[in-house]
């Protein structure tokens, strides 16, 4: 999609062009067409492992939530947890809990007491102690989603022997390149930038992977989103109760960081979106389906991603003209390829400004192909 340029210096402004959410018509088709309806009303899935209502859901939820961590139901046996720094995505059920990140070293404490509270009478027999946590999924290496690692593995809620029926299996999962991430001492030092303690002791490379088993009556599948936030991003497909855990890719609160130190590039966030599109299913009106639980914000569905992407390629083709025309940097800033959005994602503090996203963009664009 092409922007309009009114140009009359070397000071380019772009006008700002009514948003077209093109793909949403297209999966709306493709959704409806793999579903089912009874009456007109949306589809529900039938989760075995699910509670047993959506009220039981919300009571659990409600229960488990405190003064600084939200605890809300997304579907199916599957929780978001707000608050710890990243989200915290979470499936409770009988085989016990698995993480999609662990939130902030410092809110690993108070992360901990939510998901006692969340496994708390799971287990039917009288007396029973709260299900343990079996499996943490990192979504990428970035500490507001990874440090809470060491001190949740180590807990004693934390059994590091169930991945495997028992004999052994996950304990942290993700891409390989996280671990490189974690392990691998900066040039020039011999330190690791994090304890062993915090580092994936499962990973994989190539396109996807999954938990060794059912985890909770569900395949949980892990898909590599090569060079976005970073070269390590996965998102986190529960593929029964049809929630996508997409980590830093996503944001309903901000633009994505893009970490070109770390193999992040602008194109690869848009070929992310892109992905989870293809992946999941709209629902009723373009409304539900496929949950999804961003790295930062509120619960969101296909229609949100859609969104999302159609917005950053469009600014991605502004920044992209302007490179084209041979525009600098802060020419390219002064013509304010963010505008139409800067209220609701935009920032002039903080640690990822609008104009952070900028350059990053605009460093990443002007990367000859194959960099």
């Amino acid at each position: 999609m092409k922007s309009t340029v009114v140009s009359s210096s070397r000071t380019v402004r772009f006008a700002r062009p009514a948003l077209a959410l093109t793909a949403v018509g297209f999966f709306v088709a493709g959704g409806l067409a793999g579903r089912t309806f009874a009456q007109g009303m949306p589809h529900q899935i039938e989760h075995p492992y699910a509670p047993s209502s959506s009220r039981e859901m919300v009571l659990r939820a409600r229960t488990a939530s405190t003064a600084e961590l939200s605890v809300e139901p997304v579907h199916g046996n599957v929780y978001a947890i707000f608050g710890a720094g990243g989200n915290i995505t979470a499936s409770v059920g009988p085989d016990g809990i698995l993480l999609v990140n662990t939130g902030e070293a410092a809110m690993a404490g108070k992360v901990l007491e939510v998901v006692k509270k969340l496994g708390a009478g799971i287990d039917p027999t009288p007396g029973s102690p709260p299900i343990p946590i079996r499996i943490i999924i990192n979504t990428d290496a970035l500490s507001a989603n990874t440090g809470g690692n060491e001190k949740i593995q180590a807990a004693a809620e934390f059994i590091t022997a169930g991945g495997g029926g028992g004999n052994g299996g996950e304990h942290i999962m993700a891409h390989e390149n996280v671990l490189a991430r974690m392990s691998e001492p900066p040039a020039g030092q011999t330190k690791p930038p994090r304890p062993s303690e915090a580092w994936p002791t499962d990973t994989f490379r190539g396109r996807t992977t999954h938990t060794g088993r059912f985890f909770n009556g569900e395949g949980v599948q892990l898909i590599h989103i090569p060079n976005a936030h970073t070269d390590g991003d996965s998102v986190v497909w529960f593929r029964y109760s049809d929630v996508i855990a997409t980590g830093d890719i996503f944001s309903t609160t901000g633009w994505p960081v893009i970490d070109l130190e770390k193999g992040g590039s602008f194109q690869g966030v848009i070929d992310g979106l892109n992905l989870i599109l293809q992946t999941g299913l709209l629902d009723f009106k373009s409304e539900g389906g496929t949950m999804i639980v961003p790295g930062h914000g509120r619960i969101g569905d296909l229609t949100d991603i859609a969104f999302y992407r159609d917005m950053l390629t469009i600014v991605r083709d502004r920044i992209q003209d302007g490179i084209h025309r041979g525009l600098t940097l802060n020419q390219v800033k002064a013509a304010r390829p963010t505008q139409g959005w800067d209220n609701r994602y935009g920032s002039k503090t903080g640690s990822w400004t609008t104009d952070m996203f900028i350059e990053a963009a605009y460093k990443s664009l002007s990367q000859k192909k194959g960099k």
